[in-house]
């Protein structure tokens, strides 16, 4: 069998950040047209438009910067992680403080949470205000060379500032959701009424219907497709943070290993919910959980990361066994 052309991880970087933001534009795009059909709908006027989606901007900007300043200390409290040094975690700093040096960022402080599911995330505004996060099952499953690609994995999270990145995402998609609930009630509780009776006194009642019948339509889809572009995004911060890995510890085999022992274990993750689940490694809401019902996935499948991760090394995809025994386990 012929072997499979080695691809760079620095093309899978680049190619992954193209992706993500071309996402981003697009949810700032649907948000803007949002914002002004609601206001043209609302007003009857262009400028009325111009208002409702500066008044989204800022909505936008207090929500991020709420998250800002206050998100990870929350992640971390509601994980119940407890903080860990050298003393009574020696080679899990070591294995940190190794692969902060080679991401050239200043070392995160480190948790542990007492779960014997394993799994990780990363937390923080920016590398400076980093924390990483390790279950205690995670320490126990995994050998070193596992251990250091999930390491990776995460500190790529910080090095890439995906933190600040999927907050600005979600920040965006909280905005859509609130002017969408916003212009259906005021529209289902007779608000436009008086307005349509003004507009079309003024003789611009036209245009200002169509706008009410597209902004009807966008409250109901935009909210749906926004959500939509968020998980998209997510996702592809994952492929990044994979490849990144692989930047950092020089060795695709070690993460491809622990991605399939965490998606393979039956352990369930107590302490993860809807709200965090996007920042681990691995989804800890396993698709068997009642708790899974109704939800979008959050992270690419196993199977495509860890074929992703064979094709830096120049290896084929799994085996169709193994891909079997992984498929539909995230």
């Amino acid at each position: 069998m012929s072997q499979q052309p080695v691809q760079n991880f620095y093309q899978q970087i680049g190619a992954n950040r193209r992706q993500s933001l071309l996402l981003v534009t697009i949810l700032t795009a649907l948000l803007a047209v949002f914002g002004f059909v609601i206001g043209y709908a609302l007003s009857g006027a262009w400028q009325g438009g111009v208002a409702a989606l500066v008044i989204a901007v800022v909505i936008s900007l207090i929500l991020t910067s709420l998250s800002y300043f206050s998100g990870d200390s929350l992640v971390l409290a509601t994980s119940g992680a407890r903080e860990v040094n050298e003393t009574n975690a020696p080679q899990l700093m070591n294995v940190v403080r190794e692969l902060s040096i080679a991401a050239d960022i200043p070392m995160p402080r480190v948790y542990v949470i007492d779960d014997t599911a394993p799994n990780a995330f990363a937390t923080g505004r920016d590398p400076q205000h980093a924390s990483v996060a390790i279950t205690s099952g995670l320490l126990e499953k995994l050998d070193r060379e596992e251990l250091q690609g999930v390491i990776g994995h995460e500190l790529s999270h910080v090095r890439n500032l995906d933190i600040r990145f999927t907050l600005l995402v979600a920040t965006l998609v909280g905005s859509i959701a609130l002017l969408a609930d916003f212009f259906l009630r005021f529209t289902f509780w007779g608000g436009m009424s008086g307005r349509r009776g003004r507009s079309n006194d003024s003789g611009g009642g036209g245009l200002a219907l169509v706008m009410l019948a597209i902004g009807l339509v966008m409250a109901v889809l935009a909210p749906i497709a926004a959500a939509f572009v968020q998980m998209a995004v997510s996702r592809q911060r994952e492929y990044l943070a994979d490849a990144s890995s692989v930047e950092l510890t020089r060795n695709p085999y070690g993460l491809e290993r622990a991605l399939a022992k965490i998606a393979g274990d039956k352990e369930v993750l107590e302490v993860a919910n809807r709200a965090t689940q996007h920042l681990y490694i691995v989804n800890p809401i396993k698709k068997w959980e009642s708790r899974a019902s109704g939800l979008m996935a959050t992270h690419p499948p196993i199977v495509d990361r860890i074929n992703r991760l064979r094709a830096l090394s120049g290896e084929g995809p799994m085996d169709p066994q193994t891909t079997a025994a992984l498929a539909g386990l995230d």
